[in-house]
């Protein structure tokens, strides 16, 4: 079994872990904080494989022969 398998069991262990370690007023500000950064990553992730796309489609365009036919 892979680390990042860790099912139910494990993920309920952690949850209780981190409750008695943070206690229940810290643990809606930092899965609010946790929130917050996967957020950021995935509006980055997406910028930077949008402008990958423009940057393909631009090329794809310059390749193509202005009259239609193949090279």
């Amino acid at each position: 079994m892979s680390p990042a398998n860790i099912g139910i069991p494990g993920l309920i262990l952690i949850v209780v872990l981190a409750l008695i370690i943070f206690g229940p007023k810290k643990l809606p500000e930092i899965g609010k904080a946790a929130g917050q950064t996967l957020r950021e990553f995935k509006n980055s992730t997406n910028n930077i494989m949008s402008e990958e796309d423009k940057k393909n489609e631009i090329k794809e365009n310059n390749d193509e022969p202005e009259d239609g036919s193949p090279k």
